[in-house]
């Protein structure tokens, strides 16, 4: 994979990435702490992943 291809797919990622933690913050807003933490636990994946790609 060249270097466009990460940078594009890292930044795809990142908005992914984004609409999960927006996701996780209405869950604990609206008491859905149980569904918070997947959506983080899930984000968190996502970052070590778009981290990996930007090395």
């Amino acid at each position: 994979m060249n270097f466009f291809n990460k940078t594009k797919s890292a930044e795809k990622l990142r908005k992914q990435y984004q609409k999960l933690m927006e996701q996780a913050m209405l869950a604990q807003r609206g008491g859905n702490i149980v569904k918070s933490s997947e959506l983080h636990a899930e984000a968190e994946l996502m970052l070590k992943e778009i981290d990996s790609l930007e090395k």
